[in-house]
């Protein structure tokens, strides 16, 4: 899949549209579709990355603004205190269903373990 036919990446230009949370240049956070929680945020690098797998020593810094960009989120969505979910799926045996890297926040109920 090229970036000119993934979602995310015409999420992220704004031609398609979402109900946006945050955006920087590096990153864009929209409330999924189809939740899972009550909380269901996804967070998308806006630089297209197939997958956790196509990942480069260049991409350090943008995954800790992921991280960071969670926890910011997690504490404005008032899910922090009481614990929420990161999840990156990679691939189709891992539940991956669009081809571009993200993470899904989750938060606000009681989550299992193991999951899936």
């Amino acid at each position: 899949m090229t970036a000119a036919d993934c979602l995310f990446c015409k999420i992220a230009s704004k031609t398609l549209p979402a109900k946006v949370v945050y955006e920087d240049d590096l990153l864009i956070a929209i409330e999924d579709i189809n939740p899972a929680a009550p909380v269901h945020i996804l967070i998308i690098p806006k630089e297209h990355i197939s997958s956790l797998n196509e990942l480069q020593v260049n991409h350090v810094a943008l995954l800790g603004q992921i991280q960071l960009l969670a926890a910011r989120l997690a504490s404005q969505l008032n899910i922090a205190e009481p614990g929420y979910r990161l999840v990156n799926n990679c691939g189709e045996m891992g539940g991956q269903t669009v081809m571009h890297l993200h993470y899904h926040l989750l938060g606000g109920r009681n989550f299992g373990w193991p999951p899936g």
